[in-house]
């Protein structure tokens, strides 16, 4: 323990007498400062004993020792040591008087003991102490060590828990908790979450502190009224884990040194576990290449039992792609001011992170400026991707990575397939994300479509031009009112060629309809018995009828 007035005067070599503020004596003493001046307090930081002979003082005038006793302890001076036998016989009255009304320690230091002395206790006293810590720390340090190797990060939590006095908590890259020690410290992690999301905005390596909030469901624990400090892990300059450790009071040095030990091996476990996620990434490329490639028995000789059932339960296959942000604006779906990065990446995240809380397996292969992922059709892993993309879809907050471009998103979502339609799946991705990417949109799952109208579909820029285009000869006839070839043609085509029924939709006689069906032969140039072009006509008058 670092040095307290009472120390000092226990201490038998120094010979102190308490005169004043008897009941602060287990005050802390930073350092021993010997000074004459009558103002000696822009020379202090606090925490001091000043020690004095009183040599320029009128430590007689009550009025005088009032209002220096007084900015002492303003000034944080936390005692006053007075040597008797230089300047006075005895320590004055008023100085007394004055250090009792402020409650500030005085002590008598007798002739014999030299200032000196007392500035080397104190010195001895703090070297003692950091000593302590610092062997403390060692040894926090080598069990914090041992528990990492012999128990993973649970065993080190717990024993960086002890340590401090207090409790641990790991979070994930999405700022979800991955363990904690002790176990009740899991409520008070889970609150952190969104604090641990805003250290991940800032470049590794980050930390904060934050203060505890009272648990009124957990009275008996020290955390409902903690100090919580949380550190990044990881080199990168995108933390992937953050660590949170919450205790009563400030860190003493030997807590620090336990903390600093378990970030400095956390951050060597989430490196080493980056090198195992990479290698895990070249497996999951190979069973997907596989797969798509109609192999579904190598790709589960070579997946082993990585992937539990995902290979044989109906999946859905995700292919995403980010969009320049430019582009995601002129749709009016870019990302709010202020967001921004790697889309793609935190798709990854969210969908991963989402699969291991409910414990599923997930395969997820970058692939070029793409995203492939393979997720149990129904699961956790598809629906916080859809999650996802709706909320950037509406605009809502959406977990992002600090830093980069402002890209947008877009995904392709199959309809539920196995491992033997593999192939199938990945295109009916492709074409969902292709519609999404002509209209617009974040996501479209290619159930949606095949479930829908065709019509929809009309709705792009270059099969109206193409309807324009088809249609624009018949429209420049009617528009000289020499005719109405279009409607005629419109309605001769919804009665599937019938002249009766046509004719009379439009009110006219069935040859007036022949003779226009033959003027729109000849200016088209086309025959309406071929098929061919009575599908084209149709679609373009549906595309033209949908602006």
């Amino acid at each position: 323990m670092r040095p307290t007035l009472a120390s000092l005067v226990h201490h038998s070599a120094l010979k102190l007498t308490v005169r004043a503020g008897e009941d602060r004596l287990d005050t802390p003493v930073r350092w021993a400062h010997v000074s004459e001046l009558a103002d000696p307090v822009p020379y202090m930081e606090g925490g001091e004993l000043l020690l004095i002979t009183a040599l320029k003082l009128d430590a007689e005038d009550p009025e005088a020792m009032h209002r220096y006793v007084k900015r002492l302890a303003d000034a944080g001076v936390v005692g006053l040591g007075f040597a008797v036998g230089v300047n006075y016989d005895d320590i004055p009255g008023a100085l007394v008087d004055a250090a009792r009304q402020e409650g500030l320690p005085l002590l008598e230091v007798p002739r014999r003991t030299p200032f000196l002395a007392i500035s080397k206790a104190v010195s001895a006293a703090i070297a003692a102490d950091q000593y302590r810590a610092v062997t403390a720390g060692f040894a926090a340090q080598r069990e914090l060590t041992r528990r990492a190797l012999t128990d993973g990060p649970e065993g080190l939590l717990a024993a960086l828990a002890a340590q401090v006095d207090g409790w641990a908590a790991l979070y994930d890259a999405s700022g979800a908790v991955v363990a904690t020690a002790p176990d009740w410290a899991g409520r008070r992690a889970g609150r952190l979450t969104a604090d641990v999301r805003r250290l991940r905005e800032r470049p590794a390596p980050a930390s904060a502190v934050v203060g505890g909030a009272e648990d009124p469901e957990q009275p008996e624990h020290p955390d409902h009224t903690d100090r919580v400090e949380l550190h990044s892990l990881g080199t990168s300059r995108r933390p992937r884990s953050a660590l949170a450790v919450g205790t009563a009071a400030a860190l003493g040095t030997a807590e620090r040194y336990a903390v600093h030990s378990a970030v400095a091996l956390l951050t060597l476990t989430t490196e080493r576990s980056r090198s195992l996620h990479e290698a895990a990434l070249r497996i999951d490329e190979a069973v997907l290449r596989m797969l798509l490639a109609g192999e579904p028995d190598h790709a589960r000789t070579v997946a082993g039992d990585l992937y539990g059932g995902l290979l044989d339960a109906p999946f859905r296959i995700i292919v995403a792609e980010s969009a320049p942000a430019s582009a995601a604006r002129a749709h009016g779906r870019g990302p709010a001011a202020g967001t921004g990065g790697d889309r793609l990446g935190a798709l990854a995240e969210v969908v991963e992170s989402a699969a291991a809380r409910a414990g599923e397996a997930v395969l997820a292969v970058p692939e070029g400026g793409r995203l492939v992922v393979l997720a149990t059709d129904g699961g956790a892993a598809v629906a916080a991707c859809v999650e996802y993309a709706s909320a950037l879809e509406s605009g809502r907050p959406a977990p992002d990575p600090a830093g980069g471009d402002e890209d947008g998103l877009t995904v392709g979502l199959s309809a539920p397939s196995g491992p033997i339609a593999a192939s199938a799946a990945y295109k009916q991705a492709e074409q969902a994300l292709s519609v999404a990417r002509r209209r617009g949109r974040v996501c479209v799952e290619h159930e949606h479509l095949a479930a829908g109208s065709v019509l929809p579909l009309l709705a792009d820029d270059a099969v109206r031009a193409f309807a324009d285009g088809l249609l624009r000869a018949l429209r420049d006839h009617d528009a000289t009112g020499r005719g109405d070839l279009v409607a005629s043609l419109r309605a001769w085509l919804s009665r599937h060629g019938q002249w009766d029924a046509a004719a009379a939709d439009l009110g006219v006689h069935r040859h007036t309809l022949r003779y226009r069906m033959r003027r729109v032969e000849e200016i088209l140039g086309r025959s309406l018995d071929d098929p061919d072009v009575r599908m084209e006509l149709w679609l373009a008058l549906k595309a033209t009828s949908a602006e």
